[in-house]
């Protein structure tokens, strides 16, 4: 009987296993959203005669018993080690990881995407700079891969076809060259944006361009919390945390964010988002369509509008010290024909900035 019971003792130990994580998993709580992933979890299906014949519910409770299964995340990042260091694949999930830095594998160039955004940003011209006086500028603020992806070994894109590309079609724009402004280490580790204690170069070159500029009476802060970027749930890997520091200047909390999104005026850095999944919206809110800073204490009336992806919320306040007010405007979240209703184009510096990640699926642009 002993010997019986040893021979099985490995299958009665994997049955039991079975049975505690089926048990556990229709008693526990559902889960809403995943912190990790930064998306909401499949919950129960509805049950209903229409959604049991059409199938559809043995669809949707597999989405439901995969999203709820106990102990998910540990499951995960128990994966995510087994291939990513057990059998050396170069990455999880699209999330490679070279030199302590988390990157995404962007590749290739979508040529398709990249005119589709030109088209985009010719609109804007066409609709409201044509006939301006403004002063037009456009840059790509790179993102990890341009510096990571070729010494890590992973695929990457032409980073030069792409530069080359927007050059040629955005005739009516000055073109800005950032990459020699940062290293891979200007940006977060876990995180796919740059970090603002590091873009101060960015800053200082845009401004030079625009003819301002940036003071030097920064001050340095760091946020009591820790900081687990986008890139830490995706990949599923064990990261340590970032710090997200932010840079200040007298008088700065004497600037006002108007977001049209929510008609509320906020600061330039948003502590009610400490809460937030994402640290980063500290910077301006996070993901807003038309905002406005402006500054009581400027010394000219000069105004600056940035065409901008997530990246330019933490450039923005490094210049807001050098203009009376500026826009900022994300057509991701707004039609271009709307913004009349918000912006009257007259004399202003205008910036189109926007990552790679963003030019090379730009379907997310509205028309």
């Amino acid at each position: 009987m002993k010997k019986t019971w040893k021979r099985y003792a490995g299958l009665w130990m994997v049955v039991g296993l079975w049975l505690a994580l089926a048990v556990f998993a229709w008693v526990k709580p559902e889960d809403k959203t995943s912190d990790s992933e930064r998306r909401p979890l499949a919950q129960f299906p509805e049950i209903s005669t229409q959604n049991l014949l059409s199938g559809g519910f043995s669809k949707d409770f597999a989405d439901y018993a995969v999203d709820q299964f106990p102990l998910r995340d540990n499951f995960r990042s128990l994966n995510a080690v087994f291939h990513y260091y057990g059998l050396q694949k170069k990455d999880n999930n699209g999330i490679y990881l070279h030199a302590g830095f988390a990157s995404k594998m962007e590749y290739p160039l979508k040529q398709d995407s990249i005119d589709y955004a030109a088209a985009r940003f010719a609109d804007l011209y066409r609709m409201y700079l044509a006939d301006s006086s403004c002063r037009i500028y456009f840059a790509v603020a790179p993102d990890k891969g341009y510096y990571l992806a070729e010494s890590s070994g992973v695929l990457g894109m032409d980073y030069g076809a792409l530069f080359d590309s927007l050059q040629e079609k955005l005739t009516w724009a000055e073109f800005i060259d950032l990459t020699e402004c940062l290293t891979e280490q200007s940006y977060y580790r876990t995180d796919t944006h740059w970090s603002q204690d590091k873009i101060l170069p960015v800053a200082e070159k845009i401004a030079g361009t625009l003819g301002v500029v940036i003071p030097k009476d920064f001050t340095e802060k760091t946020l009591d919390r820790d900081f687990y970027g986008a890139y830490y749930g995706q990949a599923g890997l064990p990261m340590a945390p970032d710090a997200l520091r932010y840079l200040t200047w007298e008088g700065m909390e004497d600037c006002q964010v108007f977001s049209y999104d929510t008609g509320k005026t906020t600061e330039i850095y948003d502590m009610d988002k400490l809460s937030s999944r994402d640290l980063y919206d500290v910077f301006l809110s996070g993901g807003m369509a038309v905002q406005t800073i402006t500054n009581p204490h400027a010394e000219s009336r000069r105004e600056l509008v940035i065409f901008r992806d997530s990246f330019g919320s933490s450039l923005a306040p490094l210049l807001v010290q050098s203009y009376a007010k500026i826009t900022l405007i994300d057509t991701r979240y707004v039609y271009p024909k709307a913004l009349a209703d918000y912006v009257s184009f007259t004399d202003q510096d205008v910036l189109f900035l926007y990552s790679p990640l963003v030019l090379n699926a730009s379907q997310i642009l509205k028309k």
